[in-house]
C-alpha cells in the first residue's frame, strides 16, 4: 500500500511548518491551464495543532506519495465544518488571479507586438514575484513557441487603469491561435519542495500507447457517455468589444453533413480581431463533438500505474456498459488522487476531453 504524507510551508519565508500534517478525506490533483486543487479535513482532536500550520493565504501545502511530491499549492480556506476543520487549497497558478498590474504593461515589459505568449507568461510571473512579499519561488519553463500575440496595429497592452488581474493576462496567452499550454509540477530541491510552472508547445503531454483505461480492467467507475447536442455547434459567432455596428465580430463555420447549429460566444472585453477569431475557432472545434467520456475512476493497475500519466496525455479509453460501447482517445485535462482510507483502495478520478477537440500549433 502506498504511503502518503502532507507538508506545509510558510509561503513568504519558505520555512517548513509541518512535515506530516494529519489529514483525512484527501483529494488532490493538477489540471490543464489551471492550478488544480486539494481538499481535506482535520479531525477535531487535532484541529488546535493544525491551525498554526494552515494559515490561509500564507501557507503552501504539498502532497507526497512514496517519497515523490505529486502536488502543491496555496491554502485558501481552513474553516470549521461541523466537528471538522475543512481545508481547501489551489495550485500556485491561483495566485496571479489575486494580484493586479499596478504599474502598467507589467512594469514596462509591454506593450507586446508579435510577442511569444510563452514570454508573456514568464513576464507575468517575473512581475508578480518581484513585488514586495510576492515571491513564491516559482520557476517557469523557458519554453518558446511560434505563436504570437499583439500586432503593430493592435499591440497587446496591460493598462493599469483597468486593473486587470495577472491571472487574466495568463488566460489571454492560452487563448491565442496555436497557444501554449501550462500546468504545474512539484519536486524536492535542496531538501525543500519547489514548484514549477510547466509550459508546453505545441502541446503538453503526448499520445500514449503504453497505457490505457478500460472497463473491467482498471476502470472502476465512469460517468455515462455523453451524447449531447445542446452544446453542439459547427458555427460559432464571437462578439467582442464595442457597441452597435462597431462591435467586433468573428464567425467560424464548417459544413459537416449535419443540421446547422449555431452558438453565440460573448466576449465584451475582447478588443483584438485576431484573438476574437481564434477564440471563435477554438470554441467551434470544442463544440463539434458528440459522444464523449468526461470522467472515469481508475485503480492502480499495470495497464496504467498511478502517476504514470501526465496532464495533456492522450490515452485510449474503452468503456462498455448497458448503453454504450465507447472506444476512443481521451485527453487528460485534470485528475484528483484519492489516497486509500479504511477498506477503500487508492483511486484516481480522471477528467477527460475527446482528443479531437484540440488543435495544436507546429
Amino acid at each position: 500500500m502506498p504511503s502518503y504524507r502532507y507538508l506545509t510551508q510558510n509561503a513568504l519565508t519558505g520555512d517548513i511548518l509541518a512535515w506530516d500534517l494529519p489529514l483525512s478525506g484527501v483529494e488532490f490533483g493538477p489540471e490543464l491551464n489551471g492550478p488544480g486543487s486539494l481538499t481535506a479535513v482535520v479531525e477535531p482532536r487535532l484541529a488546535h495543532l493544525a491551525r498554526a500550520q494552515l494559515d490561509p493565504g500564507n501557507t503552501l501545502i504539498f502532497s507526497e506519495r512514496d517519497g515523490t511530491l505529486l502536488w502543491g499549492g496555496i491554502v485558501w480556506r481552513a474553516d470549521p465544518e461541523g466537528q471538522q476543520l475543512r481545508v481547501e487549497a489551489a495550485g500556485v497558478g491561483s495566485y496571479p488571479h489575486r494580484r493586479h498590474d499596478l504599474h502598467g504593461n507589467l512594469n514596462g515589459r509591454g506593450p507586446y507586438v508579435n510577442a511569444d505568449p510563452c514570454k508573456v507568461i514568464r513576464d507575468v510571473w517575473a512581475y508578480c514575484q518581484e513585488q514586495p512579499d510576492g515571491d513564491l519561488r516559482v520557476v517557469v519553463d523557458s519554453t518558446t513557441s511560434k505563436a504570437t500575440v499583439g500586432t503593430t496595429a493592435e499591440p497587446y497592452s496591460v493598462d493599469w487603469w483597468e486593473a486587470p488581474t495577472l491571472g487574466q493576462v495568463i488566460d489571454d496567452m492560452t487563448a491565442v491561435e496555436s497557444a501554449p499550454e501550462w500546468t504545474e509540477s512539484v519536486a524536492w530541491t535542496g531538501g525543500k519542495p519547489a514548484t514549477r510552472v510547466r509550459i508546453g508547445w505545441p502541446r503538453l503531454g503526448t499520445r500514449r500507447t503504453d497505457i490505457s483505461f478500460t472497463s473491467g480492467i482498471n476502470v472502476a467507475k465512469t460517468v455515462a457517455v455523453e451524447y449531447d447536442a445542446d452544446s453542439y455547434a459547427q458555427v460559432v459567432v464571437a462578439l467582442g468589444a464595442g457597441e452597435g455596428r462597431s462591435r467586433r465580430r468573428a464567425i467560424d463555420a464548417v459544413r459537416d453533413s449535419r443540421l446547422r447549429l449555431e452558438h453565440l460566444l460573448e466576449l465584451p472585453s475582447e478588443k483584438g480581431n485576431d484573438r476574437l477569431a481564434t477564440r471563435a475557432r477554438t470554441e467551434r472545434t470544442a463544440r463539434q463533438v458528440i459522444g464523449e467520456v468526461t470522467e472515469i475512476v481508475v485503480r492502480d493497475h499495470p495497464a496504467a500505474r498511478i502517476g504514470s500519466w501526465q496532464i495533456g496525455d492522450d490515452v485510449r479509453v474503452r468503456v462498455h456498459d448497458q448503453w454504450s460501447e465507447f472506444d476512443g482517445w481521451g485527453r487528460i485535462v485534470g485528475w484528483q488522487l484519492k489516497p486509500p482510507t479504511g477498506d477503500e483502495q487508492e483511486q484516481a478520478v480522471v477528467q477527460l476531453q475527446r482528443a479531437d477537440r484540440f488543435t495544436y500549433g507546429g
